[in-house]
């Protein structure tokens, strides 16, 4: 009776199953990934792993251990040189096995068992995403800006009502001499002067004022005496 052997024996005698695990965990440290049948990975799975546990202390002690279990050269190199790195900061669950379509001959569970770390689809350096760090910038710029927006505003009103005041007081000599001087200098008082201030349209006005009062002061005069 078997009770509490839980031990897959694959169908084969002990000795075959132990050559046929060393030879599958030494495909797997060399190629990183093999297929085989569902119920073959999950032994190999069992077999493999605490191998890669002991890969973690590199002495000649645990060498000479993985080796008596791979009985191959390079992939012991390899083990310890390049996958030892790899799962340093793992705890356990180096590998990974997923399932695949049926054999086509016996219609046996097929499966790939692979290493973690040298997956890149499902490995944790592809799942990360970098998050973007969203800024409210140019709040100082807006408050800013109307300030400097109102600024020229508040400029220029004054120096359109000094314009008109200054237009307003000019005579007609100083309105030539307006119109003589170069554009460069004046160019607000050369366009302004000559549309707001007719100099020759005013002073006829004035001087037919003149004789109206001098006859009324006359008449008031002759009707005095």
């Amino acid at each position: 009776m078997r009770h509490g052997k839980k031990v897959n024996h694959l169908g084969r005698t002990d000795s075959h199953r132990k050559a046929m695990m060393g030879n599958m965990a030494a495909s797997l440290i060399l190629h990183k990934r093999i297929t085989t049948t569902l119920a073959k990975a999950k032994a190999l799975r069992g077999y493999v792993e605490p191998l890669l546990t002991k890969s973690k202390n590199d002495t000649t002690h645990s060498r000479r251990i993985v080796f008596s279990y791979l009985q191959d050269k390079d992939a012991v190199t390899i083990l310890f040189r390049e996958i030892a790195e790899k799962i340093a900061n793992r705890p356990g669950g180096y590998t990974r096995i997923i399932k695949m379509e049926n054999r086509l001959g016996d219609n046996a569970e097929m499966a790939m068992i692979e290493l973690v770390d040298y997956n890149t689809v499902y490995g944790t350096e592809a799942g990360k995403t970098e998050k973007k760090s969203t800024r409210r910038r140019g709040g100082k710029g807006k408050a800013s800006a109307p300030a400097a927006t109102a600024a020229p505003a508040a400029t220029a009103a004054p120096a359109a009502t000094a314009a008109p005041a200054a237009t307003a007081e000019v005579t007609p000599a100083d309105n030539e001499a307006v119109v003589e001087a170069p554009v460069a200098e004046a160019p607000v008082a050369e366009v302004a002067a000559p549309e707001e201030v007719p100099p020759v349209e005013e002073t006829p006005a004035a001087e037919a004022e003149t004789p109206k009062a001098s006859a009324e002061n006359e008449e008031n005069a002759e009707k005095g005496e």
